[in-house]
């Protein structure tokens, strides 16, 4: 059985799905590992550091003529997809339904492509679950670096000549990324405001320090899955309200609202931005689906009115180690569930809840 995995495009991604420490749990469950070179020197991992845990470095045709799984972050290019091999599984994180059409190219090789952001939210599937563990550092990362460009301190000082009030920080969206951008926020000393469609989302913001900010006779907008779904015009409008008067009294706002496989929905208009402080900073989270901000422009600092607004398309470029450690602990796991160690062939048992809703159809 071998599991390989070719370089991002570097220009866009800087994650891998394989690192050292995963090759040798692979090789012990009787799987060999292929790599190209060079595959994570550009975070500061040489290939040394693979080939010591028995790893083996080929070129990329190789790879894809040879491996049974291929492991990426991201659909591999059109020149890279023609050269896979039949009957092999692709896995990664395809935003399956924006990339629909070329996915359904791969199946006319019988490539079976599993794109794990589709995966269910059940206990057993936590260690697989790559949107949890990438939001989390995505709401970790955003807070730092939001108070990085904030131009005061953000705890409250007591001192001689004076106190520092504590910077106001709303959250938008309190899924994985909001509640630890609300952790990190408070623990930095930071008081926190958060908003959420779902009203389950109000008992883990308040157990972080937060303050919910509740719309009046909201419902609960939550899917089976336990994702956000679209609010109705009414509650978008009363939302629109609550928040028009609580941003003008803060100082930081972290957008994290998404919903998956559309665009994510404008929560701060124009006029709520514009009727901000001088000097507040929106981060925006979700500036890769559009954006919850009107003015949200994909890795850009757009300035309004004295508001500074930052777009990032991928923040976990910016703690690209720490970020592929966890993915390729995901997708480790993921293959584990999909391979039959004992009969050394894959499985792919549509039964398992897992399976069946992974796989692209």
């Amino acid at each position: 059985m071998i599991v390989g995995s070719i370089s991002e495009n570097k220009e866009i991604e800087n994650r891998i799905s394989i690192t050292p420490e995963l090759v040798k749990k692979y090789i012990s469950n009787g799987i060999e590992i292929l790599i190209e070179k060079n595959y994570g020197s550009h975070i500061k991992i040489p290939d040394n550091e693979f080939l010591k845990e028995g790893c083996k470095i080929d070129t990329r045709e190789n790879i894809l003529k040879q491996s049974n799984i291929v492991l990426q972050i991201n659909l591999p290019e059109e020149n890279s997809l023609e050269k896979f091999k039949e009957n092999c599984i692709l896995i990664g994180n395809f935003n399956s339904i924006q990339n629909l059409e070329k996915i359904k190219k791969l199946k006319t090789k019988n490539i079976s492509v599993f794109s794990l952001e589709l995966l269910p939210r059940i206990t057993r599937a936590q260690s697989m679950d790559i949107l949890s563990s990438q939001a989390n550092l995505a709401g970790y990362k955003a807070v730092v670096d939001t108070f990085s460009i904030f131009k005061k301190a953000v705890p409250m000082m007591m001192t001689a000549a004076g106190t520092i009030p504590a910077a106001k920080v709303l959250v938008v969206g309190a899924g994985v990324a909001g509640l630890q951008a609300i952790a990190t926020a408070k623990r930095m000393g930071a008081i926190v405001f958060a908003t959420d469609v779902r009203i389950a989302s109000k008992e883990q913001v308040e157990s972080l320090g937060g303050k919910f900010l509740i719309v009046e006779g909201s419902e609960n907008l939550e899917t089976e899955s336990g994702y956000a779904k679209e609010a109705s015009d009414e509650f978008k409008k009363k939302q629109e309200n609550l928040l028009a008067e609580t941003l003008k009294k803060i100082d930081l706002v972290i957008c994290t609202a998404l919903i998956p496989g559309k665009k994510a929905p404008i929560i701060l208009n124009e006029k709520m931005i514009n009727d901000m402080r001088p000097g507040s900073v929106i981060y925006d989270l979700a500036a890769s689906q559009g954006g919850n901000s009107a003015y949200t422009k994909g890795d850009e600092i757009v300035e309004k009115n004295g508001v500074s607004i930052l777009g990032e398309n991928n923040i976990l470029n910016k703690l690209p180690v720490s970020a592929s450690n966890l993915y390729a602990k995901n997708l480790f796991n993921f293959v584990l569930n999909l391979y039959d160690k004992k009969n050394n062939k894959i499985n792919i048992n549509m039964e398992d809840e897992i399976i069946n809703k992974t796989l692209v159809k």
